[in-house]
Parts: structure tokens; C-alpha cells; sequence
């Protein structure tokens, strides 16, 4: 019996906040089986738990999450354990992509040395989203030399089009076809 070869890719995806690398990813999925992942949901979930955030996007809760997971990097790399555990998953999936959400460059750079397969580094800008924030994870987004660049500018009507054609190219130049 023939068994599908399953082509998978890693993409790291930044971008500030509002740029829309949620909407691209569910954009994807249309198109390709997707696992989203961020390297923020381990903190996440601590600080719901034990530090009263209920799901805030303000600057000082952004701070907030940003600080602890800068701890919880420090100590014991909690980001970089769950993402590791969350691509041996995808590894063993049917699934084609996985997009980590990472905001720190040195983080990226942690995680990439964990990924033996493809994997690219992908920055979304849009024009007219607030640039800073207050704290080093999202103000340092840009200080990062991305494999590839997506400006989220369009019209919601045409950015799934744009995209999709945009992501084929990326899967393309993951396989070097």
C-alpha cells in the first residue's frame, strides 16, 4: 500500500500586534492541514491561573506577559519545552505546517536549533498597527532577520488570495521545487 508523503514545514511567524497572523493562519488552513502554536500560551495560562490576567491586549498586561515569560525563559525554559513538545506532535501529525508564534529573536534562534525539519522565519507587517508597546518583546519584533516578509495591507477580500500564493511560494522554497 502507497503511503502519502507528507511534505511539513515550520513557520515561525511574528509580527506586532494587529498585523493579522492569526487571520493568515487560519487563511492557511484552508488550504493546508495547520497546528498554531505560541510560545506565550504556557505563560498564558500561568498568569490566568495565578496572576488574575483574563485575556487583556493593553500595554500593561502586555508587559505583564512579556516579563514572565522572560523569567520563565531564564529559569527553565519553559517556551522553548512546550513548543519542542508541541512539534515532536506535529512531527507525528498528518499535518503539513506549523506556525510557532515567537516574539524574540534569541527564542527563535533556541527553537531552530530543535527543528529538523524545513523551517522559515516569516514577519507580518501592516501599515497603521502600533509599533510599541512598552516591553522588549514586542518592541524589538523588526530586530530579526526574517527568511521572508509578508505586508498584510490588503483588503480582508483579497489578503486570502495574496496569501495563500504567497505561503505556496514558501512551501515551494522549503523543498527547493
Amino acid at each position: 500500500m502507497d503511503r502519502e508523503i507528507i511534505r511539513k514545514v515550520v513557520i515561525i511567524i511574528n509580527g506586532h500586534g494587529g498585523t493579522g497572523k492569526d487571520t493568515l493562519c487560519g487563511f492557511a488552513g484552508k488550504n493546508y492541514r495547520t497546528v498554531n502554536v505560541s510560545s506565550a500560551e504556557p505563560i498564558k495560562e500561568i498568569a490566568r491561573r495565578y496572576g488574575g490576567w483574563q485575556g487583556e491586549k493593553d500595554e500593561k498586561s502586555r508587559k505583564f506577559l512579556a516579563d514572565l515569560k522572560q523569567l520563565f525563559a531564564a529559569y527553565n525554559d519553559l517556551p522553548l519545552r512546550y513548543l519542542v513538545e508541541e512539534y515532536r506532535k506535529f512531527s507525528e501529525s498528518g499535518a503539513e505546517i506549523l506556525f510557532v508564534h515567537i516574539r524574540e529573536g534569541e527564542e527563535i534562534d533556541k527553537f531552530k536549533r530543535q527543528v529538523e525539519l524545513p523551517c522559515v522565519t516569516l514577519l507580518v507587517r501592516r501599515n497603521r498597527v502600533r509599533q510599541q508597546w512598552g516591553n522588549a518583546s514586542d518592541d524589538n519584533v523588526e530586530n530579526y532577520d526574517y527568511d521572508y516578509c509578508y505586508d498584510n495591507d490588503k483588503e480582508l477580500s483579497e489578503a486570502e488570495e495574496d496569501f495563500r500564493h504567497f505561503l505556496a511560494g514558501i512551501m515551494k522554497g522549503a523543498y527547493g521545487v
